[in-house]
């Protein structure tokens, strides 16, 4: 190998290769470590602060679906003008009467401004709830109880212009 000195003396030695190399790791152990630390600082990991309990109301909500879908209910929700308007109708398409109807409508990307509905039943198997200036999209989740202990819950997303 040639020894090719620099115009001005300068040679590479070994230890010019070591503090190099240090230098690099440092500034990736330290890049790494403001990264950890605004990572934690911002999600600390804990998703739910009741996990177990967050579990067994899971096992129950399976169970819900489960008994739900025994009884072959379906919901159809449409946004009218200042109103919502649900109908729900037995696995042969008959509208189901005399239901107690819920509901909540939230933003899907928030909870301000959330409203709990009290729907009433308008016709046979159709319930509504009269809204006041509602413009978007919105979330309505819709619990409905029943003679004999029937429950059932849907899910839908409505859109008011």
């Amino acid at each position: 190998m040639s020894d090719i000195p620099s115009p001005d003396g300068f040679r590479i030695r070994g230890w010019h290769v070591l503090v190099a190399l240090c230098a690099f790791f440092a500034v990736i152990i330290a890049v790494n470590a403001v990264f950890l630390t605004a990572a934690l600082r911002t999600f600390p990991g804990e998703v739910s602060i009741t996990p177990y309990e967050d579990g067994l109301a899971f096992n129950r909500q399976l169970a819900q679906q489960a008994r739900q879908a025994e009884l072959g209910w379906r919901a159809a929700a449409r946004a009218e003008a200042g109103a919502v308007v649900v109908e729900i109708a037995d696995a042969e398409g008959r509208p189901v009467e005399g239901l107690r109807v819920q509901g909540r409508l939230q933003r899907p990307a928030t909870e301000t401004g959330a409203r709990d509905l009290r729907l009433s039943e308008q016709a046979p198997g159709l319930y509504r709830a009269s809204l006041d200036s509602v413009m978007g999209a919105w979330d309505l989740t819709i619990q409905a109880q029943g003679p004999a202990g029937r429950d059932f819950q849907a899910e839908r997303r409505l859109t008011w212009p």
